[in-house]
């Protein structure tokens, strides 16, 4: 019995591995040019953006919280910069223009959840209706074009082959692995998700912790609306649109816990890649865009029951001991 739980944990330790691997398989078999450099790379591409968003996420759902404010704050943050430069400001001012916005933004957030006491999910709705109408507002409804030409050479510039947004997530994804892992601050919003009420009454400034995830989150989604402009070479009021809900998919898919506390950032990083892999495969197959959405919609609903199934598991094999 006790071999058969330990290949059922590893089964499920391992599980968005192998569907992964599968996925590769089968859409491989299905489309000739599916596995190449060339798509490769495409795929990277795809999921940069989701991919630095998805850290933010990680960090915010460890610590039991939720933010559905990230692709607005990307947005905004992409109109903010393409407004400042289309007023003669060079690249560099624009953005750390469009990340401080973010960033207070984000520290809005967590202003609201540990202060106000309002709830994460609430919070962070209204944070994200509020953005997508401002973003709309200074910008007329329309996309914002005439600023520098040159911004949009990040997008199409490459270091031995690998395009710079796709290295840009893995530095961003590397930090976000060492806070969590290496720092006390990591261990601070494990114990904060995990055990709100001891980590307070061990010494812990919960608050202070909430503030500086949300804020950091807030951060990353700017850092990811620029590279969005970079994409665009145009600052659109729509940008970042249903970006959430894709950070959090892959974040679920990576087994980091709703309620908190539990979950790595090396598994987000697999979740991120496997709805790459979907989409771009989904694209290569014929599959249309509303097909591709309710794919993705089953997909988090079947992560999510896989996740509180493989929680049982474990406690279950717990209790055994």
């Amino acid at each position: 019995m006790s071999k058969k739980n330990d290949v059922l944990t590893k089964m499920l330790d391992y599980g968005i591995l192998m569907v992964l691997i599968i996925l590769i398989i089968f859409f491989s078999v299905a489309s000739s040019n599916f596995l190449s450099i060339n798509t490769c790379m495409t795929i990277l591409k795809q999921v940069s953006i989701t991919g630095i968003t998805s850290v933010g996420m990680c960090y915010v759902i460890l610590t039991g919280g939720i933010d559905l404010s990230v692709g607005s704050i990307a947005g905004l943050s992409a109109v903010i910069a393409a407004l400042v430069m289309q007023a003669g400001a060079p690249g560099v001012i624009g953005s750390l223009v469009a990340l401080l916005v973010a960033l207070a933004v984000g520290a809005l957030n967590g202003f609201c959840v540990t202060k106000l006491n309002m709830p994460a999910l609430i919070a962070t709705l209204g944070t994200q209706t509020a953005l997508r109408g401002l973003a709309y507002i200074v910008t007329d409804g329309l996309p914002v074009h005439s600023f520098s030409k040159t911004y949009g050479n990040f997008a199409k510039t490459s270091i031995a082959g690998i395009p710079l947004m796709v290295i840009l997530m893995l530095l961003v994804f590397l930090v976000g692995k060492f806070i969590l892992e290496r720092t006390t601050f990591g261990r601070y919003v494990y114990g904060v998700g995990g055990n709100e009420e001891a980590s307070h009454l061990s010494g812990v400034n919960v608050m202070r912790v909430k503030l500086i995830v949300y804020a950091f989150a807030g951060f990353l989604s700017g850092i990811a609306g620029l590279v969005l402009l970079s994409r665009t070479s145009s600052g659109q009021p729509s940008a970042g649109d249903g970006y959430e809900m894709d950070a959090i998919t892959a974040v679920v898919l990576g087994g980091v816990s709703l309620s908190g506390g539990e979950g790595r950032i090396n598994q987000v990083m697999i979740g991120v890649v496997l709805m790459g892999v979907l989409s771009t495969g989904m694209i290569m197959c014929g599959i249309n865009d509303y097909v591709q959405k309710l794919v993705k919609g089953i997909v988090l609903i079947l992560a999510v029951a896989f996740m509180e199934f493989s929680g049982k598991v474990r406690n279950q094999r717990m209790v055994q001991k």
